[in-house]
């Protein structure tokens, strides 16, 4: 009697922790990018390299303070692709995070698919927003656009704590 007691206590242990878990990971840590936040501002950088607001409409984002690789945004630019081609820096390494099944307008397996069919353009948004990691905007050729922060090559070694690589900016001791 007493085994079926503690195994079914060690059951319903670890349902709620899985639980609880599975609420950390999808939910808890999200919190709604406000439209006319600051964080909602959408900057890509210029064939110069300078990162310059751009126009958007119809903002949707999520961010969490836990990681840096978090943000995700969904919005439209009525920028018309040729000029957004010419004018920003085209962004050849971008690969789209997924997001919380929750966050509906952000479907990263439907965004890299357009990115790899010609539909839609990456673009860097801001280079090291904190080191290592770039704001990536990629926009379909629908005005439809999507941002999302990706570690770069910077940040790929010096976050597996190796000496940053030539050509990377100098790690900010904290």
């Amino acid at each position: 009697m007493i085994g079926k007691i503690f195994a079914g206590f060690t059951v319903i242990t670890a349902v709620l922790a899985g639980g609880a878990m599975y609420y950390l990971q999808v939910y808890a840590f999200y919190d709604e990018v406000k439209a006319n936040s600051p964080a909602a501002e959408i900057r890509m950088t210029t064939v110069e390299g300078v990162a310059e607001p751009v126009m958007i409409e119809a903002f949707e984002g999520i961010d969490s303070e836990s990681s840096p690789i978090r943000f995700r945004a969904c919005f439209r630019t009525p920028q018309s692709m040729a000029m957004l081609t010419e004018t920003y820096r085209v962004y050849d390494r971008a690969v789209p995070l997924t997001a919380p099944s929750w966050f509906g307008c952000f479907d990263a397996q439907a965004i890299g698919l357009a990115l790899e069919e010609g539909r839609a353009v990456a673009y860097m948004g801001e280079e090291n927003i904190e080191y290592g990691i770039d704001r990536v905007i990629a926009i379909m050729d629908d005005g439809r656009a999507f941002a999302w922060n990706q570690i770069n090559r910077c940040g790929a070694v010096v976050f597996k704590g190796e000496p940053a690589p030539e050509g990377c900016p100098v790690v900010k001791e904290e």
